[in-house]
């Protein structure tokens, strides 16, 4: 654990029902911003979110346009594009409006307009600390915690490989948080989008970077999962355990964009970015082989975890109290109807000939130097074998 930290997190954070309406207020805080350019997705335009932002900003007297061409993992092509838009339109600032996608390209936009337009000078252990255009990130799932995080994710489009951007240049300048913009998600991004929110809080409370800020959001995230996601999943209609849903996701944004991501992670991104997995989907398929892997290199915080999350009683010895956090999170995928990755459908000899290619790019991610037990790239080979049924 680290004994210091530097806090990175918006510089407005407006979190509640209705919260979308304080959107020109928020811009005026953030730089003057009096012409935005709206990056989302043509399901955001499809649902009118995007016009009711539109309408927001055109009531307080700002004008703005729609770029909708962000697509799941979103690429450095996109990414240009979004910034050919932004300066046809002379757009001063961006809004991020979706999942993590939009808000992951509307944080790249931003950035990149102002600095390098090669994704290749963010590749890690490169960190962007410098500034770019004001952001306002506007989440309309429970899950990524991109709103708040100091990280982008973006393909390259030529190597397919997921470049995870850091720095604090990527913080959006402010976020809203508001959950009744997710209400209108289905069953399966309820699962998902928690599930990788669970994700957030476990690496981060693990991660070989945590630090007593980020642990208190960590162990806060998991308590609000552990007692929320089943209702929320087996009644969506809870608007109470909807809106803590989206609570913990911020706060496991701020954890691990604190604290950082560790194994699930890395190995997550290459699932997504060669197979198109659902990152919250994929995080989950591997949550529980991986703590399993990792448990015995951090048993105390494991441990924390599993009497957190219910699945321990607090005289439970760590050993035990680790195996049932992995029997418990092997508990959620079976109740919330999370695929094994063959379940899922993937061509199995294209699996298997990708592991190395994904077990090299999930290193490079610098992220599993973080874990409690740091997996090379054969470590990680067998993992992927491991966890294919």
């Amino acid at each position: 654990m680290r004994d210091t930290v530097c806090i990175c997190a918006p510089r407005y954070l407006s979190v509640g029902k209705g919260a979308l309406i304080e959107i020109a207020d928020i811009l005026g805080k953030v730089g003057d911003a009096k012409n935005p350019l709206i990056v989302t997705d043509k399901v955001m335009v499809e649902f009118g979110l995007a016009e009711r932002v539109q309408n927001l900003l055109k009531k307080a007297g700002l004008t703005s346009a729609i770029f909708d061409e962000v697509l799941p993992d979103p690429t450095d092509e996109v990414v240009m594009a979004g910034i050919g838009a932004l300066e046809s339109g002379h757009h001063d600032s961006v809004i991020g409006l979706g999942g993590g996608s939009p808000l992951d390209a509307g944080k790249a936009i931003a950035v990149m307009a102002k600095n390098s337009r090669d994704i290749q000078d963010y590749r890690p252990p490169n960190q962007f600390n410098g500034s770019g255009l004001p952001m306002v990130a506007i989440p309309t799932t429970a899950g990524t915690g991109s709103e708040v995080t100091h990280h982008t994710v973006i393909i390259h489009n030529e190597t397919r490989e997921k470049i995870s951007c850091r720095g604090e240049g990527f913080v959006p300048s402010a976020a809203i948080v508001d959950f009744e913009l997710s209400l209108s998600k289905p069953k399966r991004l309820i699962a998902d989008n928690a599930l990788d929110t669970l994700t957030h809080a476990i690496e981060a409370y693990v991660s070989r970077k945590a630090t007593l800020y980020s642990d208190r959001l960590a162990l806060d995230c998991m308590r609000l999962v552990a007692k929320n996601l089943d209702t929320a999943y087996n009644d969506p209609d809870n608007m109470a355990s909807r809106e803590a849903l989206m609570l913990a996701a911020t706060f496991g944004g701020l954890a691990f964009s604190n604290a950082s991501i560790a194994l699930v992670h890395a190995m997550s991104r290459p699932l997504g970015s060669l197979f198109h997995v659902p990152h919250g989907m994929s995080n989950a398929m591997l949550l529980p082989a991986i703590t399993g892997y990792s448990k015995d290199y951090a048993l105390e915080r494991y441990a924390d975890c599993a009497r957190v999350l219910g699945f321990a009683k607090d005289t439970d010895d760590n050993v035990s109290a680790c195996d049932a956090l992995v029997a418990g999170l092997n508990g959620y995928n079976s109740r919330l109807e999370v695929p094994s990755l063959s379940q899922f459908g993937l061509n199995e000899a294209a699996y298997f000939a990708a592991v190395d290619q994904m077990a090299e790019d999930a290193v490079r991610s610098g992220a599993p130097a973080l874990n409690p037990k740091i997996a090379d790239q054969k470590d990680i080979t067998d993992l992927y074998r491991n966890v294919w049924a």
